[in-house]
Protein backbone atom coordinates (compact mmCIF):
# COMPACT_ATOMS: atom_id res chain seq x y z
CA UNK A 1 0.00 0.00 0.00
CA UNK A 2 2.77 2.28 0.91
CA UNK A 3 3.96 2.21 -2.57
CA UNK A 4 0.84 2.65 -4.25
CA UNK A 5 0.67 5.73 -2.33
CA UNK A 6 3.76 7.33 -3.45
CA UNK A 7 3.32 6.46 -7.03
CA UNK A 8 0.11 8.06 -6.76
CA UNK A 9 1.23 11.07 -5.26
CA UNK A 10 4.39 11.87 -7.37
CA UNK A 11 2.82 10.37 -10.70
CA UNK A 12 2.74 13.25 -13.50
CA UNK A 13 2.48 12.99 -17.14
CA UNK A 14 5.31 12.83 -19.72
CA UNK A 15 6.32 16.09 -21.96
CA UNK A 16 5.61 18.77 -18.98
CA UNK A 17 9.30 18.97 -17.80
CA UNK A 18 9.26 16.47 -15.15
CA UNK A 19 9.36 12.78 -14.86
CA UNK A 20 6.83 10.63 -13.61
CA UNK A 21 8.38 10.38 -10.51
CA UNK A 22 9.22 13.52 -9.50
CA UNK A 23 6.98 15.70 -7.45
CA UNK A 24 5.44 18.93 -8.41
CA UNK A 25 7.08 21.96 -6.83
CA UNK A 26 5.27 22.97 -3.55
CA UNK A 27 2.20 25.75 -4.00
CA UNK A 28 2.39 29.02 -2.34
CA UNK A 29 -0.81 27.80 0.54
CA UNK A 30 -2.85 31.11 -1.31
CA UNK A 31 -3.18 28.75 -4.33
CA UNK A 32 -3.97 25.88 -2.71
CA UNK A 33 -6.94 28.31 -0.61
CA UNK A 34 -8.38 29.47 -3.98
CA UNK A 35 -8.31 25.92 -5.42
CA UNK A 36 -10.16 24.31 -2.43
CA UNK A 37 -12.60 26.97 -2.20
CA UNK A 38 -13.46 27.03 -5.55
CA UNK A 39 -14.38 23.46 -5.39
CA UNK A 40 -16.44 23.85 -1.62
CA UNK A 41 -18.43 26.56 -3.59
CA UNK A 42 -18.71 24.59 -6.50
CA UNK A 43 -19.53 21.18 -4.82
CA UNK A 44 -22.20 23.23 -2.30
CA UNK A 45 -23.77 24.74 -5.69
CA UNK A 46 -24.03 22.12 -7.29
CA UNK A 47 -26.03 19.45 -4.46
CA UNK A 48 -28.22 22.59 -3.42
CA UNK A 49 -29.01 23.77 -7.07
CA UNK A 50 -29.63 20.43 -8.99
CA UNK A 51 -32.00 19.31 -6.02
CA UNK A 52 -33.80 22.24 -6.42
CA UNK A 53 -34.06 21.37 -10.32
CA UNK A 54 -35.23 18.27 -9.72
CA UNK A 55 -37.51 18.54 -6.84
CA UNK A 56 -38.93 21.60 -8.81
CA UNK A 57 -39.88 19.25 -11.67
CA UNK A 58 -41.38 16.59 -9.34
CA UNK A 59 -43.45 19.04 -7.52
CA UNK A 60 -44.54 21.22 -10.06
CA UNK A 61 -47.11 19.39 -12.52
CA UNK A 62 -46.41 22.13 -15.73
CA UNK A 63 -43.02 21.27 -15.40
CA UNK A 64 -43.18 17.45 -15.72
CA UNK A 65 -42.89 17.12 -19.84
CA UNK A 66 -40.54 15.93 -22.20
CA UNK A 67 -37.91 18.92 -22.53
CA UNK A 68 -37.79 18.90 -18.81
CA UNK A 69 -36.74 14.87 -18.31
CA UNK A 70 -33.72 15.83 -20.08
CA UNK A 71 -32.99 19.00 -17.73
CA UNK A 72 -33.59 16.39 -14.76
CA UNK A 73 -30.90 14.08 -16.67
CA UNK A 74 -28.43 17.02 -17.18
CA UNK A 75 -28.87 17.93 -12.51
CA UNK A 76 -28.29 13.95 -12.43
CA UNK A 77 -25.20 14.20 -14.00
CA UNK A 78 -23.80 17.22 -12.80
CA UNK A 79 -24.83 15.55 -9.24
CA UNK A 80 -22.68 12.60 -9.87
CA UNK A 81 -19.28 14.56 -9.21
CA UNK A 82 -20.55 16.46 -6.33
CA UNK A 83 -21.06 13.14 -4.24
CA UNK A 84 -17.85 11.44 -4.86
CA UNK A 85 -15.22 12.60 -7.44
CA UNK A 86 -15.43 16.55 -5.72
CA UNK A 87 -15.06 15.39 -2.17
CA UNK A 88 -11.52 13.11 -3.30
CA UNK A 89 -10.20 16.26 -5.13
CA UNK A 90 -10.82 18.09 -1.94
CA UNK A 91 -8.93 15.54 0.14
CA UNK A 92 -6.46 14.97 -1.88
CA UNK A 93 -5.91 19.06 -1.85
CA UNK A 94 -5.75 18.86 2.16
CA UNK A 95 -3.70 16.40 1.91
CA UNK A 96 -1.41 17.62 -0.79
CA UNK A 97 -1.14 13.84 -2.76
CA UNK A 98 -3.48 11.17 -3.24
CA UNK A 99 -3.70 8.67 -0.68
CA UNK A 100 -6.87 6.65 -0.94
CA UNK A 101 -5.61 4.06 -3.56
CA UNK A 102 -5.00 3.25 -6.54
CA UNK A 103 -9.34 1.44 -6.74
CA UNK A 104 -10.48 5.03 -5.15
CA UNK A 105 -8.49 6.93 -8.09
CA UNK A 106 -9.79 5.00 -11.04
CA UNK A 107 -13.35 4.81 -9.71
CA UNK A 108 -12.98 9.05 -8.95
CA UNK A 109 -12.12 9.01 -12.44
CA UNK A 110 -14.94 6.85 -14.08
CA UNK A 111 -17.68 9.08 -12.28
CA UNK A 112 -15.76 12.54 -12.94
CA UNK A 113 -16.10 10.82 -17.24
CA UNK A 114 -19.19 9.38 -16.66
CA UNK A 115 -20.59 13.25 -15.13
CA UNK A 116 -18.97 15.04 -18.29
CA UNK A 117 -19.83 12.66 -20.89
CA UNK A 118 -23.64 12.25 -19.73
CA UNK A 119 -23.60 16.10 -19.65
CA UNK A 120 -22.62 17.14 -23.16
CA UNK A 121 -24.51 14.42 -24.44
CA UNK A 122 -27.27 15.49 -22.74
CA UNK A 123 -26.96 18.99 -23.70
CA UNK A 124 -26.91 17.62 -27.11
CA UNK A 125 -30.52 16.03 -26.66
CA UNK A 126 -32.22 19.22 -25.10
CA UNK A 127 -30.56 21.06 -28.29
CA UNK A 128 -32.44 17.74 -30.24
CA UNK A 129 -35.44 18.37 -28.88
CA UNK A 130 -35.79 22.42 -29.03
CA UNK A 131 -34.88 22.00 -32.28
CA UNK A 132 -37.93 19.58 -32.92
CA UNK A 133 -39.88 21.06 -31.02
CA UNK A 134 -39.28 24.82 -32.68
CA UNK A 135 -38.79 23.92 -36.50
CA UNK A 136 -40.35 20.41 -36.53
CA UNK A 137 -43.40 21.32 -34.23
CA UNK A 138 -46.43 19.13 -35.56
CA UNK A 139 -44.10 15.91 -35.23
CA UNK A 140 -43.11 17.12 -32.13
CA UNK A 141 -45.78 15.25 -29.90
CA UNK A 142 -44.94 12.47 -31.66
CA UNK A 143 -42.11 12.12 -31.44
CA UNK A 144 -41.24 13.26 -28.12
CA UNK A 145 -43.87 11.05 -26.03
CA UNK A 146 -43.85 10.08 -22.59
CA UNK A 147 -42.60 6.52 -23.33
CA UNK A 148 -39.70 7.94 -26.26
CA UNK A 149 -38.55 10.30 -24.62
CA UNK A 150 -37.20 8.18 -21.63
CA UNK A 151 -36.39 5.60 -24.52
CA UNK A 152 -33.75 8.43 -25.31
CA UNK A 153 -32.63 9.62 -22.04
CA UNK A 154 -31.98 6.00 -21.55
CA UNK A 155 -30.08 5.69 -24.67
CA UNK A 156 -28.05 9.10 -23.35
CA UNK A 157 -26.64 7.41 -20.13
CA UNK A 158 -25.81 3.82 -22.24
CA UNK A 159 -23.87 5.71 -24.81
CA UNK A 160 -22.01 7.52 -21.96
CA UNK A 161 -21.26 4.43 -19.75
CA UNK A 162 -19.88 2.75 -23.46
CA UNK A 163 -18.04 6.18 -23.85
CA UNK A 164 -16.42 5.97 -20.65
CA UNK A 165 -15.45 2.44 -20.23
CA UNK A 166 -12.71 2.56 -22.80
CA UNK A 167 -10.21 4.22 -20.39
CA UNK A 168 -10.51 1.66 -18.12
CA UNK A 169 -8.54 -0.65 -20.47
CA UNK A 170 -6.55 2.57 -22.15
CA UNK A 171 -5.33 2.87 -18.60
CA UNK A 172 -5.93 6.86 -19.24
CA UNK A 173 -7.55 7.10 -15.34
CA UNK A 174 -4.72 8.91 -13.62
CA UNK A 175 -3.88 10.86 -10.59
CA UNK A 176 -2.93 14.61 -11.91
CA UNK A 177 -1.08 16.15 -9.23
CA UNK A 178 -1.24 19.35 -10.92
CA UNK A 179 -4.74 19.41 -10.51
CA UNK A 180 -5.28 16.85 -7.07
CA UNK A 181 -7.28 14.44 -9.47
CA UNK A 182 -7.59 11.08 -10.78
CA UNK A 183 -8.43 12.28 -14.40
CA UNK A 184 -8.43 11.33 -17.77
CA UNK A 185 -4.47 11.78 -18.58
CA UNK A 186 -4.20 13.30 -22.07
CA UNK A 187 -0.59 11.94 -23.12
CA UNK A 188 -0.93 8.16 -22.12
CA UNK A 189 -2.11 7.64 -26.16
CA UNK A 190 -2.39 10.14 -28.54
CA UNK A 191 -4.78 8.76 -31.01
CA UNK A 192 -7.10 7.97 -28.41
CA UNK A 193 -7.34 11.49 -26.64
CA UNK A 194 -8.08 12.67 -30.07
CA UNK A 195 -10.81 10.28 -31.07
CA UNK A 196 -11.83 11.18 -27.51
CA UNK A 197 -12.10 14.78 -27.63
CA UNK A 198 -13.41 14.79 -31.55
CA UNK A 199 -16.59 11.93 -30.22
CA UNK A 200 -16.74 13.14 -26.77
CA UNK A 201 -16.99 17.41 -27.53
CA UNK A 202 -16.33 18.40 -30.97
CA UNK A 203 -18.92 16.23 -32.99
CA UNK A 204 -21.69 16.87 -30.32
CA UNK A 205 -20.89 20.99 -30.16
CA UNK A 206 -21.37 20.32 -33.42
CA UNK A 207 -24.62 19.06 -33.32
CA UNK A 208 -25.57 21.67 -30.94
CA UNK A 209 -24.54 24.40 -33.59
CA UNK A 210 -26.44 22.71 -36.30
CA UNK A 211 -29.77 22.68 -34.17
CA UNK A 212 -29.66 26.47 -31.98
CA UNK A 213 -28.31 27.95 -35.62
CA UNK A 214 -31.44 26.30 -37.20
CA UNK A 215 -33.76 27.90 -34.45
CA UNK A 216 -32.12 31.04 -34.70
CA UNK A 217 -32.72 31.50 -38.65
CA UNK A 218 -36.38 30.62 -38.18
CA UNK A 219 -36.51 33.35 -35.37
CA UNK A 220 -35.07 35.71 -37.55
CA UNK A 221 -37.62 35.07 -40.08
CA UNK A 222 -40.35 34.78 -37.67
CA UNK A 223 -39.41 38.27 -36.55
CA UNK A 224 -39.33 39.67 -40.17
CA UNK A 225 -42.49 38.08 -40.98
CA UNK A 226 -41.25 35.93 -43.59
CA UNK A 227 -42.51 32.83 -42.34
CA UNK A 228 -45.90 33.81 -40.72
CA UNK A 229 -47.64 30.47 -40.20
CA UNK A 230 -44.92 29.89 -37.64
CA UNK A 231 -45.36 33.24 -36.05
CA UNK A 232 -48.82 31.41 -34.79
CA UNK A 233 -46.81 28.35 -33.13
CA UNK A 234 -43.95 30.09 -32.13
CA UNK A 235 -44.88 31.61 -28.86
CA UNK A 236 -42.59 34.30 -27.07
CA UNK A 237 -41.49 31.69 -23.67
CA UNK A 238 -40.84 29.27 -26.13
CA UNK A 239 -38.41 31.84 -27.34
CA UNK A 240 -37.18 32.60 -23.77
CA UNK A 241 -37.16 29.06 -22.96
CA UNK A 242 -34.24 28.37 -26.26
CA UNK A 243 -32.48 31.18 -25.48
CA UNK A 244 -32.68 29.70 -21.28
CA UNK A 245 -30.71 26.53 -22.55
CA UNK A 246 -28.69 28.44 -25.00
CA UNK A 247 -26.98 29.93 -22.19
CA UNK A 248 -26.33 26.60 -20.71
CA UNK A 249 -24.66 25.61 -23.88
CA UNK A 250 -22.89 28.48 -24.27
CA UNK A 251 -21.56 28.43 -20.46
CA UNK A 252 -20.56 24.56 -20.76
CA UNK A 253 -18.42 25.23 -24.08
CA UNK A 254 -16.71 27.99 -22.32
CA UNK A 255 -16.03 25.70 -19.13
CA UNK A 256 -14.90 23.00 -21.47
CA UNK A 257 -13.49 24.04 -24.66
CA UNK A 258 -10.36 25.00 -23.02
CA UNK A 259 -9.12 21.68 -21.64
CA UNK A 260 -10.47 20.09 -24.68
CA UNK A 261 -8.51 22.34 -26.81
CA UNK A 262 -5.28 21.86 -25.15
CA UNK A 263 -6.07 18.14 -24.91
CA UNK A 264 -6.36 18.19 -28.74
CA UNK A 265 -2.99 20.51 -29.27
CA UNK A 266 -1.00 18.34 -26.96
CA UNK A 267 -2.52 15.09 -28.38
CA UNK A 268 -1.15 16.53 -31.94
CA UNK A 269 2.09 17.49 -31.44
CA UNK A 270 3.30 15.87 -27.31
CA UNK A 271 6.47 16.70 -28.30
CA UNK A 272 6.00 20.26 -29.33
CA UNK A 273 3.35 21.46 -27.72
CA UNK A 274 2.93 19.25 -24.44
CA UNK A 275 6.24 21.35 -22.97
CA UNK A 276 4.28 25.31 -23.90
CA UNK A 277 1.57 24.55 -21.74
CA UNK A 278 2.16 26.59 -18.97
CA UNK A 279 0.66 24.68 -15.68
CA UNK A 280 -1.46 27.53 -14.40
CA UNK A 281 -3.49 27.41 -17.68
CA UNK A 282 -3.84 23.71 -17.42
CA UNK A 283 -4.74 24.49 -13.59
CA UNK A 284 -7.26 27.22 -14.29
CA UNK A 285 -9.40 24.55 -17.39
CA UNK A 286 -9.17 22.30 -15.37
CA UNK A 287 -11.25 23.99 -12.63
CA UNK A 288 -13.42 26.43 -14.87
CA UNK A 289 -14.74 22.72 -16.70
CA UNK A 290 -15.31 21.87 -12.66
CA UNK A 291 -17.12 25.05 -12.01
CA UNK A 292 -19.47 24.75 -14.78
CA UNK A 293 -21.39 21.74 -12.59
CA UNK A 294 -22.90 24.40 -10.11
CA UNK A 295 -23.63 26.69 -12.99
CA UNK A 296 -27.18 25.03 -14.84
CA UNK A 297 -29.12 25.53 -11.86
CA UNK A 298 -28.34 29.45 -11.62
CA UNK A 299 -28.83 29.75 -14.97
CA UNK A 300 -32.92 28.25 -14.60
CA UNK A 301 -33.22 30.37 -11.73
CA UNK A 302 -32.28 33.43 -13.35
CA UNK A 303 -34.06 33.55 -16.43
CA UNK A 304 -36.49 31.13 -16.01
CA UNK A 305 -39.73 32.83 -13.89
CA UNK A 306 -41.53 29.03 -12.97
CA UNK A 307 -37.93 27.62 -11.47
CA UNK A 308 -37.33 30.84 -10.09
CA UNK A 309 -40.71 30.76 -8.02
CA UNK A 310 -41.04 26.88 -7.34
CA UNK A 311 -36.99 27.51 -5.75
CA UNK A 312 -38.79 30.26 -3.70
CA UNK A 313 -41.66 27.60 -2.70
CA UNK A 314 -38.82 25.00 -1.88
CA UNK A 315 -36.60 27.33 0.21
CA UNK A 316 -39.83 28.52 2.44
CA UNK A 317 -40.83 24.33 2.66
CA UNK A 318 -37.40 24.50 4.44
CA UNK A 319 -39.22 26.77 7.19
CA UNK A 320 -42.68 25.31 7.03
CA UNK A 321 -42.57 21.14 6.32
CA UNK A 322 -46.17 21.08 5.61
CA UNK A 323 -45.75 23.13 2.27
CA UNK A 324 -43.29 20.89 0.67
CA UNK A 325 -45.55 17.71 0.29
CA UNK A 326 -47.95 20.21 -1.35
CA UNK A 327 -47.50 19.47 -5.21
CA UNK A 328 -47.77 22.77 -7.29
CA UNK A 329 -49.84 23.17 -10.52
CA UNK A 330 -51.22 26.86 -10.37
CA UNK A 331 -50.19 29.26 -8.36
CA UNK A 332 -46.74 30.81 -9.86
CA UNK A 333 -46.79 28.07 -13.23
CA UNK A 334 -47.32 28.88 -15.97
CA UNK A 335 -48.61 26.81 -19.34
CA UNK A 336 -49.48 26.98 -22.46
CA UNK A 337 -53.00 26.05 -23.92
CA UNK A 338 -51.18 24.52 -26.77
CA UNK A 339 -48.92 21.66 -26.66
CA UNK A 340 -46.56 22.53 -23.52
CA UNK A 341 -43.25 23.56 -23.67
CA UNK A 342 -40.68 20.88 -23.92
CA UNK A 343 -38.34 22.74 -21.44
CA UNK A 344 -38.25 24.23 -18.18
CA UNK A 345 -41.99 25.47 -19.36
CA UNK A 346 -43.35 28.69 -19.71
CA UNK A 347 -42.91 32.55 -18.26
CA UNK A 348 -46.46 33.54 -19.12
CA UNK A 349 -49.85 32.68 -17.05
CA UNK A 350 -52.65 31.17 -18.77
CA UNK A 351 -55.50 31.59 -16.30
CA UNK A 352 -58.07 29.22 -16.26
CA UNK A 353 -56.40 26.38 -17.31
CA UNK A 354 -57.08 22.79 -15.68
CA UNK A 355 -54.08 20.93 -14.59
Amino acid sequence: MPEDVSLLRNRTELGHGRSLTTPPPARPAWTIAVLASVLIFTTVVDVLGNFLVIISVARNRKLRNAGNVFVVSLAFADLVVAFYPYPLVLYAIFHDGWSLGDTQCKVSGFLMGLSVIGSIFNITGIAINRYCYICHSLKYEKLYSYRNTLLLVTLIWLLTVAAIVPNLFVGSLQYDPRIYSCTFAQTVSSSYTIAVVVVHFLVPITVVIFCYLRIWILVIQVRRKVKSEVRQRLKPSDLRNFITMFVVFVLFAICWGPLNFIGLAVAIDPQTMAPRVPEWLFVVSYFMAYFNSCLNAIIYGLLNQNFRKEYKRIIMSVCMPGLFFQETSRGGTEGMKSRPSPGLNNNEQVKGETP
